[in-house]
């Protein structure tokens, strides 16, 4: 993400907790009409270059195909999901390529050409003072009660596969690169992540109830290209 840090963090966070209703699942890709059913824009201020995400077929199953180019913007489900209940989180994605100047480590290589992305709600009793003192003045300004930590599950460049790091612009959100270079380009590949022992080791303690999940195909601070195929996301009991 490119100009401001915190705004556009602020915007991802503002955009994964607005509903007054959530939904109790989350849409499947296969099964729904349109992306309105369930799925809402992700957008960001000061970037007006947008990904494009529409409904398309794919060996017979309807899937969402992400085009990125220089843009950055993503799809986000609001939900209520207690994670001990529902732990195993699993989809399947396909790309087109990565990035030569792909780096999860850096804000100038923070684009991916896929990533899941999973809010959490926050809690302030375990926040500091100022922390708490932040995030109300930005909720009084938005409008929207924030939700807390997220982890982005990343088709990375060079990071070793199950690798995890900090987000450059924000510990609060931590990377996890669950497939990683060019190797299974233009293959669908079906992944399963345990969103409790990863949050476990992510943040050291267990999770709070899941707020969000989005997908975004991003490429604003590399400059690049890329297309990206993504199937169902659910979550579901080990």
């Amino acid at each position: 993400m490119q100009p401001s840090t915190a705004v556009l963090a602020l915007a991802l966070l503002v955009s994964a907790s607005a509903s007054a209703n959530p939904n109790q699942s989350i849409a499947a890709f296969s099964a729904i009409e349109s992306l309105e059913e369930g799925w809402e824009p992700l957008e960001f201020p000061n970037i007006d270059r947008h990904s494009r995400y529409e409904l398309v077929q794919d060996q017979g199953i309807q899937v969402v195909e992400a085009h990125t180019s220089n843009s950055a913007s993503g799809l986000i489900a609001r939900v209520r999901l207690d994670p001990q209940q529902r732990p195993i989180l699993e989809w399947r994605w396909k790309v087109s390529g990565i990035y030569q100047k792909g780096d999860a480590r850096n804000k100038a290589g923070d684009d991916y050409p896929a990533r899941i992305y999973v809010a959490f709600e926050f809690e302030p009793d375990k926040a500091g003072f100022f922390e708490r003192a932040k995030r109300k003045a930005v909720e009084a300004l938005a409008g929207e009660k924030l939700p807390g930590n997220a982890l982005n599950y990343i088709w990375a460049n060079k990071l070793p596969v199950d690798a995890l790091v900090p987000n450059p612009y924000t510990e609060a959100t931590q990377m996890i690169a669950v497939n990683s270079g060019a190797a299974q380009a233009g293959e669908w590949v079906t992944v399963s992540r345990d969103i409790v022992a990863d949050y476990e080791k992510a943040f050291g303690e267990a999770p709070p109830t899941i707020v969000g999940i989005g997908i975004m195909s991003d490429s604003d601070n590399t400059g690049e290209s890329a297309t990206a195929w993504y199937g169902d996301v659910s979550l579901s009991g080990r």
